[in-house]
């Protein structure tokens, strides 16, 4: 990751915005890589992301930021800067199955997300080896009887660590209001898209004996009403009538893995801008 800046960028839009602000990055003799766009063409709002090469810079990167006020605040935006290079600081959360989490070490093995795995947290022992393995603490919290107890459990250990993101790796809990609201924007679930067709146990085989043609799998921020968060992103596969429910659940879990993988990384690399109850997404 080359050293520079993130900006992202949301504001009522309106004629020359975009050559604003390339023109006061230009001022400093910064100069723009990446400069993605979209306008809402219903509510009339900019959204924009820009990635900043500040090797040129005529002035220190932090009084370059600093310059920022002045525009920010007369075109009436939102905006957040975040300095490259750096690592995320990432807890994963896992019940039972490995999947995700393999996919997350894998893929953070191969450097493709600019994350620090903090912790894996689980309510069950079946992932422990895995992380140990990976050289990465774990932690048992049972959930069994007291999970309000649970819950402030794993809130200290998000605080302990610093987190700033958690990723829910098919952790099969459902997250209080209260740590959704902390974690607002800082918080990814994955879930299989059956959802609500096909709740409670068993989904595949329901969607099986329904003769289902797609499958799929859904990344998305966690809010109190369950999973129902803004969406970052989708995976589907189509389904062939000779597919047996075990292959449903195969065809699930690469859905699973990649859409997880996926939303991980907007998020990290500044990708995504919540607005309301959706996401804007500009993909890599």
């Amino acid at each position: 990751m080359r050293e520079g800046l993130i900006l992202k960028i949301s504001c009522p839009d309106k004629p020359g915005l975009v050559a604003r602000i390339a023109s006061h990055a230009s001022e400093f003799s910064a100069n723009l890589v990446e400069f993605n766009q979209f306008i809402d063409q219903g509510c009339r709002r900019f959204y924009a992301r820009l990635e900043i090469d500040t090797g040129s810079l005529e002035i220190p990167i932090e009084d370059f930021i600093a310059s920022f006020e002045v525009l920010g605040r007369s075109i009436k935006a939102d905006w957040h800067f975040r300095r490259l290079p750096y690592k995320m600081r990432t807890a994963v959360l896992v019940t039972k199955t490995d999947h995700c989490l393999n996919e997350i070490l894998w893929r953070t093995g191969l450097g493709e997300m600019p994350i620090e795995i903090t912790s894996v947290i689980g309510n069950r022992r079946d992932c422990r080896e895995i992380a140990e393995n990976a050289n990465l603490p774990f932690h048992l919290v049972e959930m069994k009887e007291d999970k309000e107890a649970g819950f402030r459990r794993i809130e200290g250990l998000l605080d302990e660590q610093d987190v700033q993101l958690v990723v829910l790796a098919r952790f099969m809990q459902i997250m209080p209001e209260w740590l959704c609201q902390k974690y607002a924007g800082r918080m990814i679930n994955i879930h299989h898209s059956f959802l609500p067709a096909f709740i409670g146990a068993n989904p595949y085989r329901q969607a099986y004996e329904r003769g289902v043609k797609l499958i799929g799998a859904t990344c998305h921020y966690v809010t109190g009403e369950l999973d129902a968060g803004p969406i970052i992103e989708q995976e589907v596969e189509r389904v062939q009538h000779h597919h047996s429910v075990q292959d449903l659940v195969r065809l699930g879990r690469d859905c699973e893995r990649s859409a997880l993988a996926k939303g991980i990384r907007y998020h990290v690399h500044d990708r995504t801008i919540i607005d309301g109850r959706r996401a804007i997404v500009f993909p890599d």
